[in-house]
């Protein structure tokens, strides 16, 4: 019994044997075939052909993880002309799921240039299209091998990226957008396009398809994360749109800031566009700086500058709160003479009163006690004429006009002390007014909170931009501002938080002249005023229902004020206070 399992296992290892003998034979074989020579010889004279490798473009985010800017994957249709077969297939196909007219797809297919071999159709056709295309030239092929001819034969698909931005026209006037050609227009997507775009690598690569290993690796460009809160920007257009339509105003902005270190937490504006559709730029602005008008369009701001003439006044000891002076409606200055708003007297005031009824005739009043030099020192201390710095593309500087400008006459004096005769942007004064809202310390407004790049994040310092003023006169006008409002029982006001803020009614220049009818309505507020988180500025233009700012822009300040604290969950102060005393 024994001996028999023996010849059995001798028998199959024989055969085991046979086999190995008979691969090994085999492969020595094909090793030294001429075939395998040829092979080996190919693949010696494989050269390496010189490429260049784009890197993907780096994506943009919320300062939370919501994606703001992308990238998507179009394709390219085109014909191959030297094996088509059916131009008529081809043509009716394409222009039936594209929308393209037939007759000039066929013309374009049977009437190429000379010498050319490849014509493209269409490009940036969506991957929806491209795939049906394909799968339908897919099918006609398979009939063609039961013997139905032509078909899509040379029909070609090439694939390429494309931007692509998931929140539509939201926060559009922020990120800007990419053209086809690859480069960026406005806010983000200019300001820091060479980052976003990444470094193409040009080098020579192997074509033999072994050597796959040599081909190098292509960073993708920067990934940015932005200040911007998306839930608050979107509740900031929200906002703007309702209060345009209830205020009969032309355009508006909201911006919404930290004034603790200049972070830009929404920038609202109108228009706005689909960045998806970039091509309709043109239809919907008339010049670039509506694109994005907190940073790009000066304007007169009216009484919301009077709180950095007060601010002056107090820092150089010009006034105390407590200065009082006789408002009689009236005072001459330069030649000229400046009326308060409504053209009364108010009688006695002092400095917080002048600030609660926006009497012009107290901000002329004090600017020509402090001087020309004073005064206009000041303004240049604070920003004004000068850029923010801000990173985004399109920064206009405004204008100060100073003595010895040809264009300068001593009732500027007055009139700029209450924001008319000088032009500036929102995001100008709202960096001069954080001077006030902290501690004396002005910082610089920016949008980018962290760069992404290969895996590791870098965050954005913040910067600032000097102090102006003492943290005393900040602390003192900030606590003036929340007195005045409070006095008067302001729209701004917001229940469980105490605010500081001002109102602006700024007539607007026309052919020379001021027109009584037509207003721009600001307002710049902060909270909570014991320790400010937020800073907020309202700019709506020639609103109809209403031409005073304190109708107008400062209920709408009360209601973003509103929204902002819920989503950037801030307390009411007597809660913020009992958790501070524990």
């Amino acid at each position: 019994m024994r001996q028999q399992y023996a010849f059995r296992i001798q028998f199959l290892a024989g055969i085991m044997g046979l086999i190995a003998f008979a691969i090994i034979a085999q492969m020595t074989r094909i090793q030294n075939s001429p075939e395998a020579a040829l092979f080996r010889q190919q693949a010696s004279n494989y050269a390496y052909v010189l490429r260049t490798f784009y890197p993907d473009r780096g994506e943009i985010y919320d300062r939370n993880g919501h994606m703001l800017a992308g990238n998507k994957t179009v394709y390219e249709v085109g014909v191959n002309l030297t094996v088509v077969k059916d131009p008529r297939a081809i043509a009716t196909a394409v222009g039936a799921e594209l929308g393209r007219d037939y007759q000039q797809l066929l013309d374009a297919i049977q009437n190429p240039a000379a010498g050319v071999s490849y014509i493209v159709l269409s490009d940036f056709v969506e991957a929806d299209s491209a795939n049906r295309l394909q799968e339908l030239k897919k099918a006609m092929q398979d009939n063609a091998a039961e013997g139905v001819s032509g078909g899509l034969t040379g029909l070609e698909f090439k694939s390429h990226p494309q931007r692509s931005y998931p929140e539509n026209s939201l926060a559009s006037n922020v990120i800007g957008f990419v053209s086809r050609e690859g480069r960026g227009y406005f806010g983000i997507e200019e300001k820091y396009d060479t980052l976003l775009a990444g470094s193409p690598v040009q080098t020579f690569v192997p074509t033999d398809p072994n050597k796959a290993f040599e081909i190098p690796r292509v960073l993708n460009g920067t990934t940015l994360v932005l200040t911007v809160n998306r839930d608050l920007q979107a509740a900031a257009e929200q906002i703007l749109d309702e209060s345009l339509e209830t205020y009969g105003a032309d355009n508006g902005v909201i911006a919404v800031m930290d004034p603790r270190n200049g972070e830009m937490l929404a920038m609202a504006v109108t228009p706005r566009m689909d960045l998806n559709q970039f091509w309709n730029y043109a239809s919907i602005y008339n010049k670039a700086s509506d694109f994005n008008p907190i940073v790009s369009k000066p304007y007169e701001p009216g009484s919301v500058l009077k709180i950095l003439t007060m601010a002056a006044a107090l820092d150089s000891g010009t006034v105390t709160p407590g200065t009082t002076y006789l408002d009689t409606g009236a005072i001459m200055v330069g030649g000229a003479t400046i009326q308060n708003w409504n053209q009364e007297p108010w009688g006695v005031q002092d400095m917080t009163g002048c600030l609660q009824h926006s009497l012009n005739v107290c901000m002329a009043t004090i600017s020509t006690q402090m001087g020309a030099d004073t005064f206009y020192g000041y303004m240049d201390n604070f920003g004004f004429g000068h850029l923010t710095g801000i990173d985004l593309a399109g920064e206009s500087a405004g204008r100060l006009k100073l003595p010895g400008d040809e264009d300068w006459y001593p009732v500027d004096l007055g009139t700029n002390s209450f924001g008319q005769g000088v032009s500036s942007t929102p995001l100008q004064i709202m960096m001069a007014a954080s001077s006030i809202a902290n501690g004396g310390q002005a910082v610089t407004p920016h949008v980018l909170y962290a760069m992404v790049r290969d895996g590791r994040q870098y965050n954005v310092p913040a910067q600032f931009a000097g102090s102006p003023i003492s943290e005393q006169t900040a602390d003192t006008l900030s606590g003036m501002l929340a007195v005045s409002l409070e006095s008067e029982g302001s729209l701004a006001l917001l229940p469980g938080y105490r605010v500081a803020g001002k109102t602006g009614t700024a007539q607007i220049p026309v052919d020379g002249f001021y027109d009584n009818t037509q207003t721009n309505a600001s307002f710049i507020g902060w909270g909570p005023v014991d320790d400010p988180k937020f800073m907020i500025y309202i700019w709506l233009e020639r609103p109809s229902a209403s031409i005073w700012g304190s109708e107008t822009a400062a209920p709408v300040f009360a209601e973003i004020a509103e929204r902002t604290v819920v989503l950037l969950d801030i307390p009411p102060d007597h809660i913020r206070q009992q958790m501070a005393a524990k």
